[in-house]
């Protein structure tokens, strides 16, 4: 038998407080942090039942917390869908930002598109063997292989956000690279 209680009627005078100030850390909106809590809140009442006391009640609530803040961060990542890759560019014609679901159609291409886009491919994986081996690995698992986060995550044993900060990197490196060595006039 557990030592530990759950007591609902308390959660909000005894640890609101913290799992605010660790929620804020990691999404930095308030009312953002306030809507993850309240999330929080509300799983834990569902799943009350579900506590084993193997934890202290703060600990258990602060698992769920992370769990919301996980979910998130995959639901406005989700929404990103097709745009992983973004490159800015600057020619004498055009200006603005290159999206992955802004690409032609294969099937109207003719032999010039083909060998251009040949050469773009060619020029994105010259790029990618300047990056270093974990953004390398971690923007091709996310970005060409559509591993799922947490696939990536555990296979690397990193986490959520060290993932992102990794293919941030990795696309601001690219983007140079790109800017460099195949947008230039």
């Amino acid at each position: 038998m557990s030592n530990h209680q759950i007591n609902p009627n308390r959660w909000i005078e005894l640890y609101s407080d913290y799992l605010f100030n660790y929620t804020i850390s990691r999404v930095n909106d308030r009312e953002i942090a306030k809507d993850i809590i309240q999330d929080t809140f509300f799983a834990g009442l569902k799943s009350m039942k579900n506590f084993k006391g193997e934890a202290s009640e703060r600990t258990w609530l602060i698992s769920i917390l992370k769990r919301k803040i996980i979910d998130y961060y995959r639901k406005i990542n989700s929404k990103k869908g097709q745009a992983e890759v973004r490159m800015t560019y600057n020619t004498d014609e055009n200006e603005g930002d290159w999206l992955e679901e802004r690409v032609e159609d294969m099937t109207y291409l003719n032999a010039q598109d083909i060998l251009e886009n040949t050469e773009l491919g060619d020029a994105i994986y010259d790029c990618m063997s300047k990056l270093s081996d974990r953004q390398a690995t971690v923007f091709k698992m996310k970005t060409i292989l559509n591993y799922e986060t947490e696939t990536i995550c555990n296979e690397l044993n990193i986490t959520a956000s060290n993932l992102w900060v990794i293919i941030h990197r990795a696309r601001i490196a690219l983007a140079e690279c790109m800017e460099k060595n195949w947008f230039k006039s």
